[in-house]
């Protein structure tokens, strides 16, 4: 439509009753109408498996696919195509999209409805109070009727030099004439000259960096760092699981030792507010706020105004607790967190000081609304919805903020570059906190999981509710943002489990197999744009955990906006030669390891534990000895490859024949780790990380991806060396083992 040129930036849409029909379009048959429904609303109809073959969806999968979308439809062709109709007339009917994300220095173009012959005054406030113009654009959409309105269409574009950020665009509209905004009586009275009240509407206008470039500096000056599950990393302090304390000694010790720019770690997200909790990180209440069980309680100033006899209680809970640190036996979070909160609740009682009072003050005014809905959330679980309890939860928040920031600082002040990595879960837990008050985003009537493939060959089921893409961006994407500076607030940089779920999340419908999912896609520009965002306002980094089922071209959209992907030794394919990846072709924008958390430590994963597991489990579809002989054959491919390099000289396995090799015929494991952690550090990858399992020896499997805990002890695994002795991180630098991976790790 041609902007008003009386009016600017009014418009003024032409008088007609034209109708768009969709319902015109003509299907085969009432699945193919079926699928044209799935696909207008973003759900895969078929995709390409694992394994290189296309899969077509069931009809069945669509239908409930589209009622967790709360998309209620008969599979007959007639209510799938009014039900096509309906979507589209109700883009049409909002006179503001629901969000505008759009990339710095970018013309982007946003369509804004009102009633024919309507005026549209459209104004933009910046994050900072002050006012932009909009210009109007030629737009000769025809208006649309729809349920007796007929709506128009004008299309206006955002200035280039916005400045990164949350901005609002407003819409004021006025029928009967453009005398209506002239400031009469009429419109001063908040209705137009017929006596029709003005259209007003706003929405959130997000601008975006067009490139991260917290990246850069790696990019040019590549750095390590060492990556652990910091509850199975534990000191003599510790309450038999690793907490804060304990965090910042680890990012002292690596920094010191092995050489770390950073320090990665498992998601911190809360879990249940008291036992029975859920033992694995990535299945948490709520993504936002922390896990009180990384509390160390001796660090928090008031536990010295305890009086003796409260101590003297607390410390013969905790005795029994540090015992723990020097077994090997499983972490058991129940007794340990029912221990702490016994303490952390009389610690509570106490008064604070002042200055200490003043503090939590602030922060309770900072963390606002989400806050207080988090402990009410936390408070009902025990049944109470008494000051007091909701105190509690807020306060534990507060110090694990505190001792969170510490740790942080302690990880500069070691001279690391980045400091702590923090990990992001893809989901949360379906009966959390998270599921409750964010409950309008999310599509509880499916789950967030993975399709089959070569390690998990039944699919997996992570029983996550997923984000609704419509609800989500109904809010402004508001909850994504809020998450985002939670978890940045002390972290240099974030790891984002599996970020292929910012594009497509593989939704199951509730209580049905993984086999029968399909791929949910979403608004990808906007994720991926809030997020990087958010990075570049905390000075962090961002990788993308971007392993498993996906299209190239998503690695490219992330690598243009500065987002680092994930590269994992044992994955990786020369894209040259038929083999494994060259050193010199590994991603320049990218952390790059041997191992991953979901995998066996790499002493384990070359005696083949990872196959050994899933057969003691009944995970395999085929059979032991073809798993064993195409694995171990990769496996020996990739140790010639390293063999290329020279990375064996000087041990007994230099020149090395390793075609046809046995898993014990390939030499001591430490020439093997020394030289596989050496060839990654000399990949041109920004970011290169070290497991401390591998530093240590050990081979037992912190996760099991596809099982729960009545088939394996998934994220309950201490730090232990080969022969299962615990290891605590003040025995770290001696070990010979740990000292020559970590300097084989060494960026030079």
């Amino acid at each position: 439509m041609q902007p008003d040129k009386q009016h600017e930036p009014c418009y003024r849409a032409p008088q007609s009753t034209k109708v768009a029909i969709y319902t015109d379009v003509t299907y085969t048959d009432a699945s193919a109408a079926l699928a044209a429904l799935a696909d207008t609303y973003g759900i895969a109809t078929s995709y390409w498996s694992a394994d290189g073959d296309h899969i077509t969806v069931s009809d069945d999968t669509l239908l409930k696919t589209l009622r967790a979308l709360d998309v209620h439809v008969d599979p007959t062709e007639e209510s799938c195509r009014a039900a096509i109709q309906h979507f589209h007339d109700e883009a049409f009917a909002r006179p503001l999209p629901p969000c505008v994300v759009a990339i710095q220095g970018d013309a982007h173009h946003i369509n804004v409805h009102v009633h024919d012959g309507a005026t549209a005054d459209v104004t933009l406030t910046l994050e900072d109070g002050s006012q932009r113009t909009i210009q109007q654009v030629e737009n000769w959409a025809e208006p649309r009727t729809i349920d007796g309105i007929t709506w128009g269409e004008a299309t206006f574009v955002l200035p280039e030099d916005l400045p990164l950020g949350w901005h609002t665009l407003h819409l004021h509209s006025v029928d009967g004439g453009s005398e209506g905004t002239d400031g009469d009586e009429g419109d001063a009275a908040g209705v137009d000259n017929q006596g029709i009240e003005p259209l007003t509407a706003s929405c959130d206008v997000v601008i975006t960096p067009r490139r991260l470039s917290t990246a850069d500096r790696y990019v040019e000056h590549p750095v390590g760092g060492v990556m652990a599950q910091l509850y199975s990393v534990r000191s003599e302090e510790s309450w038999g699981i690793g907490d804060f304390h304990d965090l910042a000694e680890l990012a002292r010790i690596t920094a010191e030792h092995a050489h770390a720019d950073f320090l990665l770690i498992n998601p911190l997200h809360a879990a249940e507010p008291f036992p029975p909790i859920e033992n694995s990180p990535y299945l948490p209440t709520t993504r936002r706020f922390i896990n009180p069980l990384y509390i160390h309680v001796e660090s928090i100033p008031e536990y010295a105004d305890l009086d003796s006899e409260t101590r003297g209680r607390i410390d013969a809970l905790a005795a029994p607790l540090k015992d723990s640190n020097h077994s090997p036996d499983y972490i058991r979070r129940d007794p340990i967190y029912s221990a702490k909160l016994y303490a952390l609740r009389q610690i509570h009682a106490l008064p604070r000081s002042p200055e200490r009072d003043a503090a939590y003050q602030d922060y309770l005014a900072h963390e606002g609304h989400g806050l207080d809905d988090f402990a009410r959330w936390c408070a009902a679980q025990e049944n109470r919805d008494d000051d007091a309890t909701i105190d509690f939860y807020r306060w534990l928040q507060w110090i694990c903020d505190q001792q969170f920031h510490a740790a942080s600082a302690a990880a500069y002040d070691a001279g690391m570059s980045i400091g702590i990595m923090a990990d992001l879960a893809v989901g949360v837990h379906p009966g959390g906190a998270d599921a409750t008050n964010l409950a309008g985003v999310l599509a509880p009537g499916a789950s967030v999981g993975a399709p089959a493939d070569g390690y998990n060959q039944n699919g997996q089921d992570w029983s996550q509710p997923p984000w609704h893409p419509r609800k989500l961006a109904e809010a402004g994407y508001r909850p994504w943002r809020d998450m985002l500076r939670t978890v940045l607030r002390h972290s240099g940089g974030i790891r984002v489990d599996h970020i292929l779920g910012l594009f497509r999340l593989w939704w199951i419908p509730r209580g049905q197999s993984p086999l029968t999912g399909t791929y949910v896609h979403y608004d990808y520009n906007a994720l991926v744009g809030i997020l990087a965002l958010e990075a570049e306002r905390a000075g962090a980094v961002v990788i993308g955990e971007d392993l498993g089922t996906f299209e190239q071209w998503v690695q490219d959209v992330l690598a243009a906006r500065g987002i680092m992907g994930t590269s994992i030794l044992w994955f990786e394919r020369s894209p040259s030669v038929d083999g494994p990846r060259h050193q010199d072709e590994y991603r320049s924008l990218a952390l790059s390891s041997v191992t991953t958390h979901d995998l066996p430590p790499t002493a384990g994963y070359l005696y083949g534990e990872h196959i050994a597991l899933r057969d003691r489990l009944g995970l395999l579809i085929r059979d032991t000895e073809t798993e064993n002989s195409e694995d171990l054959a990769w496996q020996n491919r990739i140790l010639a490859r390293i063999g290329e390099y020279g990375l064996f000289d000087g041990t007994a396995l230099d020149g090395h024949d390793f075609d046809g090799a046995a898993r014990d015929e390939r030499g001591d494991i430490t020439d093997l780790l020394v030289a596989m952690h050496r060839y990654i550090a000399g990949t041109p990858s920004a970011l290169t990380c070290t497991s401390l399992v591998d530093m240590v020896g050990d081979i037992k499997a912190q996760n099991q991806p596809g099982t729960t805990h009545d088939l394996y002890p998934n994220w309950c695994i201490p730090l232990c060396d080969a022969t299962n002795t615990p290891i605590l991180i003040h025995d770290l630098p001696a070990l010979p083992l740990f000292r020559a991976v970590a300097e084989a790790s060494r960026r030079r």
